[in-house]
C-alpha cells in the first residue's frame, strides 16, 4: 500500500509537471472554428446534450442532397430576406444563439418544418418536427390538430372562442434554405392566425446552409 507522503509526493509532482509544461501537450484547438473564439456549442436534442462542430476536413465540400443550384421554381422560388413586420430573420450566428439558449429556456422552440421523412434524414440539433402542412389549412390541415399543436406545444391558451398568445413561446423555424417554402409557409399561416410576429424567427439559410458551413446534423427522431 501507498504511504500518504508517498502519495502527496506524485501529487506534487503531477502539479509541478503541469505548472512546467511537461504532463502532455494540451489539446489541441480545432482548425475549423465556428467563429474565431467559438470552437463548439452545446444544444439540448430531446433527452440528450449534443456538441455542435465543424466539419474539421479542409478539403470536404457539401452534402450532394444540398449541392442542386437550380429547382423548378415555382414552387421552389427563391424566399425574401422579410416574411413580415416584426418576424426576425436570423442568419447562422445569430439561429446558433437560439440553439444554445434552448439549455436554459423552455419558453423557446427550435422547429424543422420539412416533413418527417426530411427531418429523420438529418436535422440541426435541437429542433423538432412540426411538418408545414399540419399547420397549412389549405393542403387539408385539420382545426382540431392546428389548436392543438398552438395549445400543447406552442403555449397558446383557448378559451374556446379566442387565442390568448400572452404566454405564447418564441418559435425559431427553418427548412432546406432559401427557396424553400415550408417554413414561410408555417410563419404565414402562424401570423394569420394572431400569433406576435415578435416571437417568431425564421433562420433562412436552413439545411443548405447549415451544410454549406460544415455544421453538425443529426438524425430526427419521430413517433411515425
Amino acid at each position: 500500500m501507498n504511504s500518504p507522503i508517498t502519495i502527496r509526493h506524485a501529487a506534487q509532482c503531477l502539479l509541478l509537471a503541469a505548472a512546467l509544461g511537461l504532463a502532455g501537450p494540451a489539446p489541441a484547438e480545432p482548425e475549423v472554428g465556428i467563429t474565431s473564439d467559438m470552437a463548439e456549442f452545446e444544444v439540448r436534442h430531446g433527452d440528450e446534450r449534443m456538441t455542435v462542430t465543424r466539419d474539421q476536413d479542409t478539403f470536404a465540400t457539401i452534402d450532394l442532397d444540398y449541392a442542386q443550384i437550380a429547382r423548378p421554381c415555382p414552387p421552389f422560388c427563391i424566399q425574401p430576406m422579410s416574411l413580415g413586420r416584426g418576424v426576425e430573420t436570423l442568419g447562422e450566428l445569430e439561429f446558433i444563439d437560439y440553439l444554445q439558449q434552448t439549455t436554459e429556456r423552455d419558453d423557446l422552440l427550435i422547429i424543422d418544418s420539412r416533413t418527417p421523412r426530411e427531418y429523420r434524414r438529418g436535422t440541426i440539433p435541437g429542433a423538432i418536427n412540426i411538418p408545414w402542412d399540419r399547420l397549412h389549412f389549405a393542403s387539408g390541415a385539420n382545426p382540431e390538430d392546428v389548436r392543438n399543436v398552438l395549445t400543447d406545444d406552442f403555449g397558446v391558451v383557448f378559451d374556446g372562442d379566442f387565442y390568448d398568445f400572452s404566454q405564447a413561446k418564441t418559435l425559431v423555424l427553418f427548412c432546406n434554405g432559401p427557396w424553400c417554402g415550408q417554413s414561410p409557409t408555417n410563419i404565414r399561416t402562424l401570423t394569420n392566425l394572431g400569433y406576435p410576429a415578435e416571437r417568431i424567427k425564421w433562420y433562412r439559410g436552413g439545411m443548405q446552409l447549415w451544410h454549406a458551413f460544415g455544421l453538425t446534423t443529426v438524425e430526427g427522431v419521430t413517433d411515425d
